[in-house]
């Protein structure tokens, strides 16, 4: 190298840190004159409250956070939540001198134009600060594309000045705490996890307090370039990248250069756990809670069904949680947003009893009842639906299954005919499909996989408190991402005899009692003309004999249900189940006591936790209260009560429903799952099987099952499986088990049954007038 040359080069070094230096003091007069020379600046109320899509939180009420709701996964966490690790990895790597400069680092900015700009050393380094990062974070750059290098190159001068005098301002409004905070808070990670919180959940299932070294260096890493450093889709340049954030940690005196080598030599190790709406706890559950807090103010021609308007429209009125973010207004005016807003909703669901039920759930259909199921498809050659049906009825249902899917939607819009659509449907493609063992690749024509999702049993199933209405669980169906239809509350279908106990309501009512005996006979009816004779299932050694309604309920005799009716009109038995909690349509006809109606599990258990609630009627409860960001509560919410029955006959009917379980049709939850303790229930199954229902109480938990197949006509073939008692009540069965192992949960099989205020002299204690029977003798009456 030449003199010269050596002397231009230093020319250009002096002059280049002399030119920085002195825009540096001028960046800085601007920035206390208040000169807007560079356009808008962010005004002292938008630094104060910077826009950003912050996710709303949901909580189980063991404070344990369900997936939120969001457009971007982003929930702020303050700076004492953070761990010192994720800030020491922070400093070194991106900003050692935060603590000793205002916003600006004049020293990266001259080491940038000469290493940078005048040597060409692409390796040395940027020259943002944290703070200067966090500017353009909360307040985007310019996105328009300029063809003109010149106006192009203007821009981002102007665009980073405008980031140096809002960086400045940044360091005046905040402590260097909060920026780190609100740094953190903003920055994306990938993978769908924007701001640490989220971060630490999605890669590590972790809090960002509990962050340990290596893991901290890996999320700093992955900042620089959420993509290329992903440790999903780049595992060796993210650990590479990890390494090098360690050897910085190291360097700067974080960590010890013995702990920098041991990080070095261990691989990357992640619980990675995608957190979208499919995923988590409580899937169904979430889902309906998001529906109920958007609804929109009922518009009838927004509607289908008359009955669905009528219905919402009194919940509008009624139920101050449905559509609470558009009846609820902000500061500003504006209706409040479930995606942006940062709102912290508290739910009654206990994510422990949750857990249980959603593994009932899993082991009773997945290793029992649907191989069960398949078998006997198998055996019948895979004969799908009742043999009862013509083929004409079968491709009907076929076709409204095709008229249901996107790819038909698909091919309708693009204008295919009805030829091509059926070809299109009758051509195996590759696809994943829903299995009990996990998500299987298969080739499959769209036809056969229809049918296959047909042959899938579905479930609904709702636990609560009956006397707070906290709803505690909640499964909707057996997966949220393969079958989103709720049924627990979306889904009604028919409750087979589980509408006894409303029946039998009616008689405690009016003084009969448990004990009391009637004529186990025939009863017939006159109907439009008519004679109707309901008849019972099966054959009994107490046919013409008289027997008592506790034995007749616990058999689900329909002969005892039919010489009730006749004391009781179906006008009154439909209004005791609404006063109870139904809210659907009950029609009132003489049949209405062998179940047609069709209602939800989210009525069912409703309605049923009034028994044990000494005839007071909780409406469920979703949640208890809402959260602004900040944590101010917005709104508090306690559930609807009406006193439905009296204490005596609610009393009088947990016993009957006792014997249900200790004498009649639900005997297999003391014998095969060896439950203790008061519990009482009913089973229910519909005709040709399709339907079967199980709902269960003990003293301080109510639960409602329902499992069937998407279609009526597709179910068991016999009795012996096809049963509520076979189908439903294990569900309940496992979850009580699990409930009970737990111990911690409030619900225990010490508890005691609350008795009436008044005392009253009632023999409840029926041995002895009926000899019991065996379950195989007694099962087949649980239907119509």
């Amino acid at each position: 190298m030449t003199k010269n040359s050596s002397f231009g080069r230093k020319f250009q070094i002096w002059f280049w840190g002399i030119f920085s230096f002195l825009w540096v003091l001028l960046i800085g007069f601007f920035v206390m004159i208040g000169l807007e020379l560079f356009g808008p600046l962010p005004s002292f109320e938008q630094l104060e409250n910077p826009k950003s899509n912050i996710a709303s939180e949901v909580f189980t009420e063991d404070h344990v956070p369900l997936v939120p709701y969001y457009i971007q996964l982003r929930t702020p966490v303050s700076y004492d939540d953070l761990s010192p690790n994720i800030v020491n990895a922070l400093l070194s790597t991106e900003d050692i001198r935060f603590h000793n400069h205002s916003g600006i680092d004049a020293r990266g900015i001259a080491r940038v134009m000469v290493k940078t700009i005048i040597l060409g050393q692409s390796r040395s380094g940027g020259g943002s600060t944290i703070t200067q990062q966090l500017a353009k974070n909360l307040f985007p750059r310019d996105t328009t594309i300029y063809r003109n290098s010149l106006a192009r190159n203007s821009k981002l001068v102007v665009t980073k000045l405008k980031e140096w005098i809002t960086a400045v301002k940044l360091e005046r409004n905040y402590t260097k705490e909060e920026i780190i905070a609100m740094y953190l808070n903003t920055v994306a990670f990938g993978s769908n996890a924007f701001g640490v919180r989220a971060a630490a959940k999605t890669f590590f299932n972790t809090t960002p307090d509990s962050l340990s070294v290596e893991q901290a260096a890996l999320l700093v890493g992955v900042v620089n370039a959420p993509t290329r450093y992903s440790p999903i889709r780049n595992p060796e340049r993210s650990l590479q990248r990890r390494n090098f954030v360690v050897s910085q940690m190291a360097k700067y005196g974080y960590i010890t250069d013995t702990k920098r080598d041991s990080i070095w030599q261990h691989p990357i190790e992640l619980n990675f756990r995608v957190q979208d709406h499919n995923q988590g706890l409580a899937t169904y559950f979430r889902e309906h809670l998001r529906l109920v807090l958007s609804k929109d103010k009922p518009n009838p021609r927004s509607y289908y069904s008359y009955a669905q308007y009528k219905e919402d429209s009194i919940q509008w009125e009624n139920d101050p949680l449905f559509g609470w973010c558009n009846k609820n207004v902000k500061p500003d005016g504006t209706p409040y947003n479930l995606y942006r807003d940062g709102l912290k909703i508290y739910t009654t669901i206990n994510s422990r009893m949750q857990q249980y039920a959603e593994e009932a759930v899993a082991e009773h259909l997945g290793e029992y009842l649907q191989p069960e199921f398949n078998y006997e498809q198998k055996q019948n050659d895979y004969r799908l639906f009742n043999k009862d049906l013509s083929n004409e009825q079968i491709d009907g249902i076929l076709l409204n299954g095709m008229r249901q899917t996107q790819r038909y939607r698909g091919l309708r819009n693009n204008g295919a005919t009805t030829k091509e659509i059926n070809e299109n449907f009758n051509q195996a493609v590759p696809m994943t499909i829903f299995t009990w063992q996990g998500e299987r690749d298969t080739v499959l024509t769209p036809m056969d996989s229809i049918k296959y999702y047909k042959r899938i049993l579905r479930t609904g199933f709702m636990a609560m408190n009956p006397r707070t209405g906290h709803i505690k669980a909640w499964v909707g169906g057996p997966n949220f991402k393969h079958f989103k239809y709720d049924h627990v509350k979306q889904g009604k279908r028919q409750v087979g005899s589980t509408i006894k106990p409303f029946l039998y309501t009616l008689a405690m009512q009016e003084g009969y009692s448990p004990c009391d005996l009637v004529p186990n006979v025939s009863q017939s009816f006159v109907v439009n003309d008519s004679t109707w004779t309901p008849r019972n299932s099966g054959r009994s050694e107490y046919e013409g004999k008289m027997v008592t309604l506790k034995w007749g309920l616990a058999n689900s005799i329909n002969n005892i249900s039919a010489w009730l009716m006749k004391r009781f009109n179906p006008y009154a038995l439909a209004e005791v189940a609404q006063r109870m909690g139904i809210t659907s349509h009950i029609d009132p006809v003489v049949s209405a006591f062998l179940g047609t109606s069709e209602l939800s599990v989210y009525e069912m258990v409703s309605a049923y936790a009034t028994y044990p609630n000494k005839g007071v009627h909780n409406e469920p409860l979703l949640v208890t209260r809402i959260e602004d960001k900040n944590g101010n509560i917005l709104a508090t919410f306690q559930p609807q009560r009406n006193e439905a029955i009296s204490d005596q006959t609610a009393y009088l009917m947990i016993n009957l429903l006792e014997g249900v379980v200790n004498q009649g049709t639900a005997g297999r939850l003391r014998w095969r799952y060896n439950l203790p303790g008061h519990i009482a229930g009913k089973t229910g199954t519909t005709n040709n099987h399709s339907d079967g229902w199980f709902m269960g109480i003990v003293p301080n938990l109510v639960g409602g099952v329902w499992v069937g197949a998407e279609d009526r006509s597709v179910g068991f073939e016999n009795i012996a499986q096809g049963q509520g008692a076979n189908m439903a009540l294990p569900i309940f069965g496992i979850f009580m088990q699990k409930v009970f192992e737990d111990g911690h949960l409030g619900v225990n099989p010490t508890d005691e049954w609350d008795k009436p205020l008044k005392l009253f002299d009632v023999n409840l204690d029926c041995e002895g007038v009926v000899s019991t029977m065996k379950e195989e003798e007694s099962f087949e009456n649980d239907f119509f």
